[in-house]
C-alpha cells in the first residue's frame, strides 16, 4: 500500500513539472490545452494544472440550479468572474445547450422521445429570444474584460449562424442606446452534427473558429445513443467515419483560415491526441484532471 502511494506521488510530481509549460510537439507545433468547466468553483482546479484558458464553459448549471432563469446581471457576474480569473488567456463560453433531458425552471420543454435529436441548443435559443437575448447581452457586457469568446452549439445550417449574428447585432445596438459598456467577441460554432461537417466550408466563412464536439459528433455519425448500454460498443470516436468527419472539418477550417479545437471525452485521449494534432487541431479542451498528462504526451510526439 505504501509503495503504491509512493509511486502515485512520484508520478504526480513528475507530471506537475509540465504545469507552466506550453506544450509543443518535437517538430515545434504549439497546442493550447484548455479546461472544460461548468462552475466557478472549478477555476482553481484548472489554474493549478496550468490550463491555458477555458475551451468550454457550460452555462447549463447556472440555469439548472435556480428556481427561475438567471437574470442578465447574474449572468454578467459569472461570465466576468470567469474571464478575469484566466485573463489574458481566452475563455470560450458556450451558449445554452439544454433540452428535454435537462429540465430548467422557466423553460417548458415538450415531451420528446429523442431529446438529443430534438429541440435543444441553438434550435431552442432561436425559438426563445427572451431566453437567448439576455445571454448574448450578458456576454457582450462581460467581453469588456478582453478575453471572452462565444460558441454556439448544435448548428446544422448556415441560416442559424446568420440569425445568431443578427441577434448579437440587435443586442449590441440596444446596449449602445442604453449607454451600457460592452465589447465585441469572437464567435465560433461547435461542429457536432453531420450537417455541420458537410457544410463546414460555408460555415467557416461566417465564424472565427470551430470546436469539434466529439461526444455528440460520434453518436450522430454512427447513429448510436451513447447512454444506451446495449449498443455502447458502437460508440467509438476512433471509428473511421468519425475520424473522417473530423479530418474534413479540419481541412475546411484551414481553407477558411480559422483555427479548430476539440472537446469532449476524446479530446483527452492520449491515444487519439497524435491523430487530432496531425489533422490540424491546435486547441484541446478537457477536464482539468487530464491536462498534465496531455501536456506530457504532446511533448513526446
Amino acid at each position: 500500500m505504501r509503495a503504491r502511494i509512493a509511486v502515485e506521488q512520484e508520478t504526480k510530481a513528475a507530471l506537475h513539472r509540465y504545469r507552466d509549460l506550453q506544450p509543443r510537439t518535437r517538430d515545434g507545433r504549439a497546442i493550447e490545452l484548455v479546461a472544460n468547466l461548468g462552475a466557478l468553483n472549478e477555476i482553481p482546479l484548472a489554474l493549478d494544472v496550468g490550463a491555458m484558458g477555458v475551451g468550454l464553459f457550460h452555462i447549463e448549471l447556472l440555469f439548472m440550479q435556480q428556481r427561475a432563469l438567471p437574470t442578465e446581471d447574474e449572468q454578467v457576474a459569472v461570465y466576468r468572474q470567469l474571464a478575469e480569473a484566466f485573463h489574458p488567456y481566452p475563455v470560450i463560453i458556450r451558449t445554452l445547450d439544454i433540452g428535454g433531458d435537462k429540465p430548467v425552471a422557466g423553460i417548458d420543454f415538450p415531451r420528446e422521445e429523442s431529446p438529443f435529436l430534438d429541440w435543444r441548443g441553438v434550435r431552442m435559443c432561436l425559438d426563445r429570444p427572451e431566453i437567448f437575448k439576455p445571454q448574448l447581452r450578458a456576454l457582450l457586457r462581460a467581453a469588456t474584460v478582453g478575453n471572452v469568446r462565444v460558441m454556439i452549439p448544435m448548428i446544422s445550417e448556415l441560416e442559424e449562424v446568420r440569425r445568431v449574428r443578427q441577434l448579437i447585432a440587435q443586442c449590441e445596438a440596444e446596449l449602445r442606446a442604453e449607454g451600457t459598456e460592452r465589447a465585441a467577441f469572437e464567435l465560433g460554432i461547435m461542429i457536432e452534427t453531420p450537417a455541420a461537417v458537410l457544410q463546414a466550408d460555408a460555415l467557416g466563412a461566417e465564424v472565427s473558429f470551430f470546436s469539434i464536439g466529439t461526444n455528440d459528433l460520434t453518436q450522430y455519425v454512427i447513429a448510436t445513443d451513447r447512454a444506451n448500454a446495449r449498443i455502447a460498443s458502437l460508440y467509438r470516436t476512433e471509428h473511421p467515419a468519425v475520424m473522417t468527419a473530423i479530418e474534413m472539418t479540419c481541412r475546411a477550417a484551414q481553407r477558411a483560415g480559422i483555427w479548430v479545437g476539440g472537446c469532449g471525452e476524446a479530446a483527452s485521449s492520449l491515444d487519439l491526441l497524435p491523430r487530432f494534432i496531425q489533422m490540424g487541431v491546435t486547441e484541446l479542451s478537457m477536464s482539468p484532471a487530464a491536462i498534465l498528462a496531455a501536456k506530457k504526451r504532446i511533448c513526446e510526439l
